[in-house]
C-alpha cells in the first residue's frame, strides 16, 4: 500500500486559516464554512495533511487495492479558490449533477468544486451536497 500523505494532523484549524489564508474575505469565508460544514455533518473539523479541512472518516479499498482513509467533506482555502469536497459524482452518484444546477459560480475539478467566494454560492444547495455525499460514502464504503 502507498503511503498516504493526507492523514488526519493533530494541527490548529484556527492557527492554520490564520497563517495560511491571506485575503482577509476568504478568511472570513473559511471560518464561515468550517461552521456550515461542522453543523451540517456533525463532526468535529480535522486538519488532514498540511491544508484540509476534513469533517468525518471513511476508509476506502479500490478495485485496484489501493487503500485509505479520507474525510467524508471537507474544504481548503487555497490561493487561487476554495476547493470544496463535498462532490460524489464522479464515483458514480450524479444525482449530485443536478445540485449542481442551483448552486451558483464555481468552476468543476474531477473531485472537487472550486469556488471564489462563498456568496457566490447558494449555501443551503451546499448543505444538501454535504448531507448527500456523507450518506452516499457511508453506504458505499460501510462506514
Amino acid at each position: 500500500m502507498l503511503n498516504q500523505k493526507t492523514k488526519p494532523t493533530e494541527q490548529s484549524i484556527a492557527d492554520f486559516i490564520n497563517s495560511f489564508v491571506e485575503n482577509e474575505q476568504k478568511k472570513k469565508d473559511s471560518f464561515e464554512l468550517l461552521k456550515i460544514m461542522q453543523e451540517t455533518s456533525g463532526f468535529e473539523p480535522k486538519m488532514y495533511g498540511s491544508s484540509i479541512i476534513g469533517f468525518g472518516n471513511y476508509h476506502y479499498k479500490y478495485d485496484s487495492g489501493h487503500q485509505g482513509n479520507a474525510p467524508l467533506v471537507g474544504f481548503s482555502p487555497r490561493k487561487a479558490a476554495i476547493s470544496l469536497y463535498v462532490y460524489s459524482g464522479y464515483m458514480g452518484f450524479p444525482e449530485q449533477d443536478e445540485m449542481l444546477k442551483e448552486l451558483g459560480k464555481f468552476k468543476m475539478g474531477k473531485a472537487c468544486i472550486y469556488v471564489n467566494k462563498l456568496s457566490d454560492i447558494n449555501q443551503e444547495v451546499l448543505k444538501k451536497m454535504i448531507q448527500s455525499t456523507i450518506a452516499f460514502l457511508e453506504s458505499k464504503y460501510g462506514n
